[in-house]
């Protein structure tokens, strides 16, 4: 059996340090085009340095690829949901269900009011899935194509949909977040969700106040006409009709119901489709951009909308860059990106680098206060590092499960904790899973709308206050 050493402090942060450098480097070059794959390489380079850090240690590189492996099978689960969310995208947007989304809100909402009012939209849709992702991918998607036609920037567009979005993930009984935070402390579920209310409303309160503040900000004459030339190509181009809702309305009634994520949305992309041809049968065919048979032609258009990249010709630009989607295709930079994170997350785990970290965190815990502040902390640094919201929750739930007892404090402290900074926080990392996915699927980078994520900057902000001022913090 080889002898395996364990890491020092500063072996354990090498990895991290050079990430950040290089991360610092390549955001400044490339900005938000970092995302088209430098970032990707950026983690490849990184993971390396773990990697021979891990050979010095005397780690094999079977034992590594294992840790590889292991992290990537993590994902498979959202790499299976990135794919069929491209399909879903092209699927409802050529079906006219997108379409019809953009020209109805564009007649309810109105510039001023939009930021609130997506949130709150959003809020209601996440509450009843339990999923920030099923609601980015079905109504979000349409509130960025509303929010372009009232001419909103597309950073605060995102940041209202992911805030309210995170809101329903935080706090609905069907999200698995929070299922998973209090069964990794030792709480129950509806102890859990009523802790969390005390740091979650006050958050989402102070987000819905500064997207009114915003909201009051933003000029509507542009929006005026904005929305009225988009409105009229749509109908040009499309049949528009309420009928069209019944397939959003049955994946999200699907997710209510608890059927899984991945065939809920892939019953969303057959409908989608059938819909297609019911509705938009010339359109099918002009996508198609075939001339050979009408059954060649509808098999084709459909086709291309679920894998590859379809733009619904208009006569002005900004319809026509609203009006398309790319698929499968325009998914697999995202998917590359997520790969290469939990390559980097799995070889920081296997070597122990992520435990050594954690344990120097714990030794500087003296009171409640800094003991919510580690927990934050170490939730955070799971979603920089380890790349996966899951991984915040768990690890940081078992490692401090047994230190809150120890303190005097209830589990429901650790509980809630979790779900502030682990839950919510996985969205601000564009290396993340669920930052990867979001940007992906909006079509908004992260580092985007990072600035007007005020929902997921607040909360853990909010729970190390309200640790400090011991409102609220239950001893057993």
């Amino acid at each position: 059996m080889n002898e395996k050493r364990t890491p020092s402090l500063f072996e354990s942060f090498l990895p991290i340090i050079f990430l950040i450098i290089l991360l610092s480097i390549n955001v400044s070059i490339f900005g938000d085009d970092a995302l088209s794959g430098s970032i990707q390489i950026v983690l490849i380079f990184s993971s390396s340095i773990a990697a021979i850090i891990a050979f010095n240690l005397g780690y094999k590189w079977n034992e590594i690829q294992i840790g590889i492996q292991n992290s990537i099978n993590s994902a498979i689960p959202s790499i299976l949901i990135l794919f069929l969310v491209g399909s879903l995208a092209g699927s409802w947007l050529l079906s006219g269900i997108v379409p019809a989304l953009i020209y109805y809100g564009i007649q309810i909402l109105n510039a001023k009011i939009f930021l609130f009012a997506a949130c709150i939209i959003c809020i209601i849709v996440s509450m009843a899935t339990g999923s920030s992702w099923t609601t980015s991918a079905t109504i979000g998607i349409a509130l960025i194509g509303i929010g372009k036609a009232l001419n909103i920037p597309e950073g605060l567009i995102a940041g209202s949909i992911l805030s309210g979005a995170y809101f329903g993930d935080k706090m609905s009984p069907l999200s698995d977040t929070t299922n998973l935070a209090p069964a990794m402390a030792g709480s129950d579920l509806f102890t859990h969700i009523r802790y969390l209310s005390i740091t979650t409303f006050p958050s989402i309160i102070i987000s819905l106040f500064i997207f009114i503040i915003m909201g009051m900000n933003i000029s509507t004459d542009a929006s005026i006409n904005n929305a009225s030339l988009i409105s009229s190509s749509i109908l040009d181009k499309f049949y528009i009709s309420p009928i069209l809702f019944l397939v959003p309305a049955t994946v999200i009634i699907l997710i209510y119901k608890k059927i899984k994520a991945v065939p809920a949305l892939f019953v969303g992309v057959v409908l989608g489709s059938i819909f297609a041809l019911i509705f938009q049968k010339d359109l099918v065919i002009e996508v198609s951009g075939n001339q050979s048979s009408e059954w060649a032609s509808l098999f084709i258009g459909i086709m291309k909308s679920l894998y590859g990249s379809i733009s619904i010709s208009t006569s002005n630009d900004l319809v026509s860059d609203l009006l398309s989607s790319s698929g499968m295709y325009g998914m697999l930079g995202t998917i590359w990106l997520v790969i290469s994170a939990m390559i980097f997350g799995g070889i920081m785990d296997k070597a122990g680098f992520l435990k050594v970290i954690s344990s120097f965190i714990l030794k500087k815990v003296n009171s409640a206060g800094s003991l919510v502040t580690s927990t934050a902390g170490t939730c955070i640094f799971f979603n920089l590092t380890a790349s996966d919201q899951y991984l915040s929750i768990v690890v940081p739930g078992k490692m401090y499960s047994s230190i809150y007892k120890e303190k005097g404090l209830a589990p429901e402290n650790l509980s809630r904790t979790l779900e502030d900074s682990g839950t919510v926080t996985s969205v601000l990392v564009p290396w993340n899973t669920c930052g990867a996915y979001h940007a992906g699927v909006l079509n908004v980078s992260t580092l985007t709308y990072l600035p007007y994520c005020f929902f997921s900057i607040i909360s853990p902000l909010m729970t190390i206050l309200i640790a400090y001022l011991r409102i609220k913090i239950k001893r057993i």
